[in-house]
């Protein structure tokens, strides 16, 4: 299966360069939060709060885990990274795409943790804890890294493209 799987922190760019690339190389586009979202009625932040960290990412990991799809830009969850069932999964349907965001960059782009709806898996509890948390783990799946900072929003869609050799 030829699919371009998009990771990495939330606001990096996964589900807005997805849906940009998917459009360029004729690929569909799948957001993982939005079928999170269609599959339990509820919007992630309020999954989370109803079902706690550990509860929300046992419904990430069942979506993710079963996600079938062909010559799609798939733009994942920012935890999916701790569901080590379903990047296995990904790894075997795709190219896995770290979107490489610098924390400092995050943290302009996240003015509220709450309502976003992120995971705080464990005692984490700060932007500079769950950054420490989950780079290794993005680094850990990674197959490319494409570092985003300081690119417009097509300048990262043409990064990601290049990444896996398709020219623009």
């Amino acid at each position: 299966m030829d699919n371009l799987v998009l990771i990495g922190m939330p606001s990096s760019g996964k589900s807005t360069a997805g849906v940009l690339l998917a459009k360029k190389i004729g690929y569909g586009f799948i957001d993982c939060d939005l079928l999170i979202q269609g599959e339990e009625g509820a919007l992630l932040c309020e999954i989370i709060e109803k079902k706690g960290a550990e509860g929300f990412l046992q419904v990430e990991e069942r979506v993710n885990a079963g996600l079938y799809a062909d010559r799609c830009v798939i733009a994942t969850g920012g935890s999916v990274v701790y569901c080590e069932r379903a990047m296995e999964h990904l790894k075997t349907i795709g190219t896995v795409i770290y979107l490489k965001l610098g924390k400092e960059a995050v943290k302009e782009r996240i003015p509220s943790f709450e309502k976003r709806g992120v995971v705080m898996r464990g005692d984490v509890s700060s932007l500079d804890e769950l950054y420490a948390q989950r780079v290794p783990l993005y680094e850990k799946y990674a197959d490319r890294t494409v570092d985003c900072g300081g690119k417009t929003i097509e300048e990262t869609v043409t990064a990601i493209a290049a990444s896996v050799g398709i020219a623009l």
